[in-house]
């Protein structure tokens, strides 16, 4: 289980008893990345006890999820997997970052470079999707080799438009 240097940050396999954690890091990222691009109608059912049920349910089942844990607190999540097939795009790469959240306290200190190297090695072919409108997370993949290849979502449920990027 590596340590992120400076970061004191535990990178290590998510086990039930991490579900409130996983959900508390998946919610209040989207609320610190997302207020201003949702409809505020959003938040009324994206709730933080919504998403722990379902990451109980999700961790309870046996899903593969990386932690980043911080004296004892998980501050930053990730999931890799297969590329999926998103509306009419198939997928590019046999490799995609499905999941990287990370506490907005907890960015620039190497946690998140941490996530992204375990879930998909360094340099190796993968995809991922990210909200067109988040450049702080675009920089991030595009310091890591991943480069927009055209295809775009729009999930018409939150109205939010995604890019894939690839490398």
């Amino acid at each position: 289980m590596p340590v992120v240097p400076g970061a004191a940050a535990l990178i290590r396999p998510a086990v039930p008893a991490d579900a409130a954690g996983c959900a508390n890091v998946h919610h209040t990222s989207w609320v610190e990345t997302y207020s201003g691009l949702l409809p505020p109608a959003h938040w009324e059912s994206d709730t933080l006890e919504r998403r722990t049920a379902a990451w109980q349910r999700r961790l309870d089942a046996g899903a593969a999820v990386t932690v980043a844990e911080v004296g004892g607190r998980v501050v930053g999540i990730a999931i890799g997997g297969d590329g999926r097939h998103v509306g009419d795009h198939p997928p590019v790469r046999g490799r995609e970052l499905h999941v990287l959240y990370v506490l907005a306290a907890h960015h620039g200190t190497g946690v998140g470079q941490a996530l992204l190297d375990a879930v998909v090695a360094p340099g190796a072919p993968a995809q991922l999707w990210v909200a067109e409108q988040n450049p702080r997370a675009r920089r991030f993949y595009e310091r890591n080799g991943f480069r927009p290849d055209g295809a775009r979502f729009v999930d018409e449920r939150l109205n939010l438009a995604e890019v894939r990027l690839v490398r």
